[in-house]
């Protein structure tokens, strides 16, 4: 029963052997029984008006000789299902108007089904009910009635099964209305009837057959149509295809318009030639563009071969015009060869997008240096031969600009992109004088520089780029100085790899940055040493803070008053690592502070300070020096006051040391901390005071209640006497401004005694003591001489 699901009637007509046609592809199903389908519908309400007529005529006609109660119930039921049938009808067509699906063509085959076989059984009592009490006129308008509703499959015959439904059960119903009567005539009636119902049926099954074909036959017409259609539409949209063709002799028989402008030539033009000619011969072998296969066409023409998409150059008056074309020979009806025919395309927009396509594949967009792709392939092969017994060095020089930042985000990026471009001419400059080298840009402000040669040679070409980068440049009228720092590494004996050849410059590049730019550093195992170093340091320090190994140690601040008393401690931070002891916090706090763990040792230094400072007598002081990316936070002050109120101490006993590098930027977290914490009665501390850039200006621009003068200004303080006289300036500053301060690493009692002359607040340094375990600062506050610097300081190694 599928097929007659999917396939309309075509199983009743196998089951009957009439021939079918080959199933239409799946595409078309659907569409097939839609049509043949709406087909019927249509045909049904032409054919309801012939059942009420019908229905209405036979009561009329037999109203005095059948049973008026059947006559009145076949008019009833008649006109119900005609009714029924109309109404379905337009339901059908209302629910289903923008589009049937599957599901809805199934309904209606089975509405359509349902409806005829109700028709057809309600009709075949009518002979059986009215032909046997009936007269000989009567008998004959029966005959002719229900051999004309038999006919009426003809109307519903798109549908076969739908005919059969209705035209079966009323022929059987006359065969035996006529049966009943026993009479010869009637019986010969019957079987006239039937081979006229036989052949009613076949005209039927043929007629559904070609209702099937033709419709089929439109669905695909009408599909092959959209797409020849969309194929027309879309080669006529695409203006550069042309057609041509040739003679036997190759000489044009046809050629487009837009063939003729191709070629810069009229159409009479290349009428008058032939291809061959139009192609240049075989003379052409010999300046032939890379790409071009006219000597490919010209050997197909000659040995009548068909070729495709062959690239042609051809010279136009508006310069080389790329041609793709195909073709192929053709014969006449003889057989005999007759011509070329083929399509042609003019693709110069395209080669050229695609040759520019190429050259951003391998260059830089901006300054039209090689990429780092091309140096990832140049390099590759550059370590691998210099991996090879007895091959040469090659040296990669890693540049990296300083002060490109500044002028980006001051000038804008328009600029920094012309400041750019030309650090790349200057970087062509240089490899063009030095042709065993070969200029990259690796993206940003990052610059490569591949050379072949002797190390000397790299090492001076470096320094030719730290001179040569590092001029002045002109951007818009407006002077900008940048410089370049280098690193430099050499292959095979640093690295036989591109990916650890540019990691080793990288290492050195760092360090002639840190070392203060504007220079270069070649690699050498020391650097790798201390980068390994530092990721140990590193990887170690989270878990060392979380294990406790770290610990403040507090050095004190004495005064330089005539009690020489203990004023109160620095703390600082002490890491005694497992196996190894004491971490210098010089190599601890930069790794910290790169990384942002900074921001955690802080919070902890702050708690645990304030925590341990108050067991220390009344109006000691705890100083914890802060980090500057620390300090910015928004939510500094909050944990500061945090660790006031779990700790207990008086915000006046806290102070937090800063540097100058805090006030870089200006950023206004910087001005609103501060000020909160002056508000809060916490004291600030500038350390390092001098040894930054325009310190001055900060004292008069920022809330700052101590200056901490650095150790370089005190440890030439006796032979030197400019170092005393910055110091007094500093202290008529201060005094002035109202801001204490306290000297670092005094380390002799005529340092002490000279700075006390001065009038300087505090002083801290081996003089007094190194910073010592919190448990020993009692000890610290009773044995610290109530003059400081007066008795020899404790043996202890600086920490």
């Amino acid at each position: 029963m599928r097929e007659s699901t999917e396939y309309g009637d075509g199983w009743l007509a196998r089951r009957l052997g009439w021939a079918v046609t080959e199933a239409p592809p799946e595409r078309y199903r659907h569409q097939i029984r839609t049509d043949l389908l709406d087909e019927t519908l249509k045909l049904a309400n032409i054919s309801a008006v012939t059942h009420f007529a019908v229905a209405v005529v036979i009561p009329i006609l037999f109203w005095d000789t059948a049973s008026r109660v059947y006559l009145a119930g076949l008019f009833v039921v008649v006109t119900a299902i005609i009714g029924l049938t109309l109404y379905t009808n337009r339901l059908y067509r209302r629910i289903y108007a923008d589009g049937v699906s599957e599901i809805g063509v199934a309904r209606g085959y089975r509405m359509a089904a349902g409806l005829a076989l109700a028709l057809g059984l309600t009709w075949a009592t009518m002979p059986i009910m009215l032909f046997a009490p009936a007269s000989d006129d009567q008998r004959l308008i029966i005959v002719a009635t229900a051999a004309g509703l038999i006919s009426d499959a003809y109307v519903v015959g798109p549908l076969l099964s739908v005919s059969f439904l209705f035209a079966v059960p009323l022929i059987l119903g006359s065969f035996v209305g006529l049966a009943r009567s026993g009479e010869a005539i009637a019986l010969s009636i019957g079987v006239l009837l039937v081979v006229y119902a036989i052949f009613v049926l076949a005209s039927v099954a043929r007629m559904s057959r070609l209702s099937r074909e033709r419709i089929h036959d439109r669905v695909r017409v009408e599909d092959q149509g959209q797409t020849i259609g969309l194929l027309l539409n879309e080669f006529e949209a695409n203006t550069s295809d042309w057609l041509w063709e040739t003679d036997e002799a190759g000489r044009f028989q046809h050629v487009s318009t837009r063939m003729a402008q191709a070629l810069g030539r009229t159409e009479d033009e290349l009428h008058a030639t032939s291809l061959a000619a139009l192609l240049g011969g075989t003379a052409r072998e010999e300046d032939e563009p890379e790409g071009d296969g006219a000597t490919e066409i010209l050997a197909c023409l000659s040995g009548r071969e068909p070729f495709r998409e062959r690239l042609v150059a051809f010279a136009g008056p508006e310069g080389i015009r790329w041609l793709r074309l195909s073709g192929k020979p053709f014969q006449d009806r003889r057989g005999v060869f007759a011509g070329f025919r083929g399509v042609g395309s003019d693709v110069t927009a395209s080669r050229a997008a695609e040759e520019r396509i190429a050259f951003l594949a391998t260059r830089d967009a901006l300054t039209g240096l090689s990429n780092r792709a091309v140096f990832h392939e140049i390099a590759q092969t550059a370590c691998r031969a210099a991996a090879q017994p007895g091959g040469r060095t090659k040296s990669l020089l890693y540049l990296d600009l300083d002060g490109f930042k500044l002028v980006n985000d001051s000038a804008g990026h328009g600029a920094g992109d012309a400041l750019l471009r030309q650090v790349a001419d200057r970087i062509r400059a240089i490899t063009a004088a030095e042709p065993s080298a070969h200029g990259f840009r690796l993206g940003g402000d990052e610059f490569a520089i591949l050379h072949r040669g002797p190390i000397e040679a790299a090492e001076a070409l470096a320094q030719a780029c730290v001179t040569t980068i590092g001029e002045p440049y002109w951007i818009d009228g407006v002077r900008a100085e940048i410089g370049v720092s280098v690193g430099l590494a050499h292959a095979p004996r640093d690295a036989t790899d591109p990916e650890s050849l540019l990691r080793k410059a990288d290492l050195a590049l760092y360090t002639a940055k840190e070392a203060g730019k504007g220079r270069w550093q070649a690699f050498d195992a020391s650097l790798e040493r201390r980068a390994q170093r530092q990721r140990e340091l590193d990887a170690a320090m989270r878990p060392a803070l979380e294990n406790g190994e770290m610990a403040l140690h507090y050095q004190p601040l004495v005064s330089l008053g005539d009690d020489g008393r203990v004023v109160g401690f620095e703390a600082l931070l002490r890491w005694n690592r497992p196996g190894e002891g004491a971490v210098s916090p010089a190599e601890t706090v930069p790794i910290a502070e790169s990384t942002g763990f900074v921001i955690e040792i802080g919070r902890w230094a702050l708690r645990k300070a304030c925590a341990e400072a108050t067991g220390w007598p009344e109006g000691l002081r705890v100083a914890v020096n802060i980090s500057s990316i620390h300090f910015r936070l928004p939510g500094f002050v909050g944990e500061v006051e945090a660790a006031l109120q779990a700790t207990g101490l008086p915000a006046g006993r806290l102070e937090i040391e800063i540097t100058e590098t805090i006030f870089l930027g200006n950023t206004p977290n910087v001005i609103e901390n501060l000020r909160r914490l002056r508000a809060l009665g916490v004291r600030i501390a500038l350390d390092d005071f001098g040894t930054g850039f325009s310190s001055l200006s900060y004292l008069t621009q920022f809330p700052v209640d101590k200056i901490k003068i650095d150790r370089a200004f005190v440890r030439d303080l006796i032979h030197r006497r400019e170092c005393l006289t910055v110091i007094e300036a500093i202290m008529v500053i201060a005094r002035d401004l109202s801001i204490d301060v306290t000297v670092e690493g005094v380390e002799t009692v005529q340092q002490a005694e000279l700075l006390r002359l001065k009038h300087c607040n505090s002083a801290q340094g081996f003089l007094y003591s190194p910073a010592q375990p919190a448990r020993e600062v009692p000890g610290l506050i009773e044995s610290i001489p109530l003059k400081g610097g007066r008795r020899p300081p404790p043996q202890a190694s600086a920490a």
